[in-house]
């Protein structure tokens, strides 16, 4: 009988159907690591985790997440795909320690007739005879009506007479595919209240696929329709556009049509991101709930009213997923947004510096520099150490280096008014650039103090886009001093520190 309670139960078949993802295969530990996150961490009520008589891989992976969860109190959640051939899938799964099959048979007409080359009664006599020999064995069966969206829609009566004659045999789930992703929400709902009407004593599963970006959609209208359990998979992994959204499907019932599940929420990003590792499928930085950038602030306006008042706020609260706000640091960044990391960084700033260091951001954001939390100490460090002297400026400079090749610099400046063009040379892209540089001072009587010390640093735990600080020691002809400079480019960081000493001397000249 199907339960009439509030709960919906997810089957995970991320191991399964996910694996058919182009360019996907896990190794026999990556599934038994993600089966055993996904039981008992993220607590999903049943997972399929493989398909029968693969690969002695395969076998191997499914015999070992069986000796798991039977030994763990999960005996019974764990599925695989079985093929109608009487006791080749069955005994393949029985020698796995496994209990439960997933009959993999064909929903529709045309599948039945185009690819089995066999009629309706041809087809359910050897689907019979395989559920047989799995109930004498003492198993789970659960049904796949394979195209049963299309089934519905072309062959009705090829999907009735399916079900009437296997409805009261022993089948414990009849799992009802979307499997080209064609439905509609309004599709979804006709066809499943059709279904759960003509069989109340039956549990049906759906199982969407997301072809037309519609699977969470097409989840809510099935559940609507009184379907008690869908299928997910984690980061969408499946064939084509991928299954529903674990993820996506956990939270969309929660919240919006306020169903219990047995979801552990705060799971949800760390199995994402260990089912991403392992398959080598990125998640999109904007994909609901497990995106990198979701709980990002960009505009300084939403940093604001979040200071203000919680404004831009709703149910999806990163600590509900163990995640955190940021608020991006960019060419839309306001005041908010620098205070917000401040506070992280346990900072303080009068309101004067506050809006030197925001200009330095929104000017590095402009030129399509991404600013991290961890660049913010560099950005500040250098802007308070400015005394702004502008006796030189760079107008334009182009470095260009290669390996076992001499750097050359060409460059345009303006020295106290005064425009020059030069060139220089040497073996890197900074020693380049000082011997055009001096080539220019020398017409101003000047020349770079002595280079003591040349320091690089990245924030740690950088990336390969972060900001670099160049700290360099000169030893001038009185006294020793240190500049910064601050770029995305470590030899620009370097030209930066020798404007600042360059304007810091000349300013002593005056």
């Amino acid at each position: 009988m199907p339960t009439q309670s509030n709960t919906i139960q997810l089957m995970d078949t991320t191991l399964r159907d996910g694996e058919q993802t182009q360019g996907v295969s896990y190794s026999p530990d990556e599934k038994v690591n993600i089966a055993k996150a996904l039981l008992q961490a993220l607590k999903v009520d049943r997972i399929e985790v493989a398909s029968a008589r693969v690969s002695e891989g395969e076998k191997q992976a499914v015999s070992r997440i069986n000796q798991w969860a039977n030994a763990e109190g999960f005996k019974g959640c764990v599925e695989v795909l079985g093929f109608v051939d009487h006791t080749r899938s069955v005994d393949w799964i029985l020698e796995t320690g496994g209990q439960v099959i997933n009959l993999l048979t064909k929903g529709s007409e045309k599948h039945c007739r185009e690819q089995l080359k066999k009629t309706l009664e041809a087809h359910l006599a050897d689907v019979i005879q395989t559920i047989e020999y799995a109930l004498s064995k003492n198993f789970t069966v659960n049904i796949y009506l394979e195209d049963w969206s299309n089934g519905y829609k072309d062959s009705p009566d090829y999907v009735f007479a399916f079900m009437d004659r296997l409805q009261k045999i022993g089948v414990s789930h009849f799992m009802l595919p979307d499997t080209l992703g064609v439905m509609s929400p309004d599709e979804v709902f006709e066809s499943l209240e059709d279904m759960c009407q003509r069989y109340p004593e039956v549990q049906f599963d759906f199982h969407p696929h997301n072809d037309y970006g519609l699977a969470t959609a097409n989840v809510m209208a099935a559940v609507q329709a009184g379907i008690k359990s869908i299928h997910c998979t984690i980061n969408c992994l499946g064939e084509r556009a991928g299954n529903a959204s674990l993820a996506q499907v956990s939270v969309v019932l929660r919240d919006k049509m306020h169903k219990t599940l047995s979801i552990d929420e705060s799971h949800l990003m760390r199995i994402s991101r260990m089912v991403e590792d392992f398959s080598g499928k990125r998640v999109s930085s904007n994909a609901p709930i497990i995106g990198s950038d979701v709980f990002t602030q960009t505009a300084g306006i939403h940093a604001d009213g979040d200071q203000k008042g919680g404004l831009y706020k709703s149910k999806l609260v990163p600590e509900r997923f163990s995640r955190h706000h940021s608020y991006a640091l960019g060419k839309m960044s306001g005041k908010a947004s620098l205070k917000k990391n401040l506070e992280l960084l346990d900072l303080e700033l009068s309101d004067a510096n506050q809006k030197k260091v925001l200009a330095r951001i929104v000017k590095l954001g402009d030129s399509k520099q991404r600013i991290s939390l961890d660049d913010l100490p560099f950005i500040i460090a250098d802007v308070l150490e400015s005394k702004n002297y502008h006796h030189i400026k760079l107008i334009n400079c182009t470095i260009t280096s290669g390996f076992d090749l001499e750097a050359t610099v060409s460059l345009r400046v303006n020295v106290q008014g005064v425009e020059h063009i030069a060139s220089g040379s040497g073996n890197g892209g900074f020693t380049a650039f000082v011997d055009a540089i001096n080539k220019v001072l020398k017409k101003h009587d000047y020349v770079l103090p002595t280079l003591l010390d040349y320091e690089v640093r990245i924030p740690k735990g950088g990336n390969t886009h972060a900001i670099t600080e160049c700290v360099i020691t000169w030893e001038g002809d009185h006294k020793v001093q240190r500049t910064r400079g601050v770029h995305s480019n470590q030899v620009f960081a370097a030209v930066l520190a020798a404007l600042r000493i360059i304007n810091l001397e000349l300013h002593e000249q005056k």
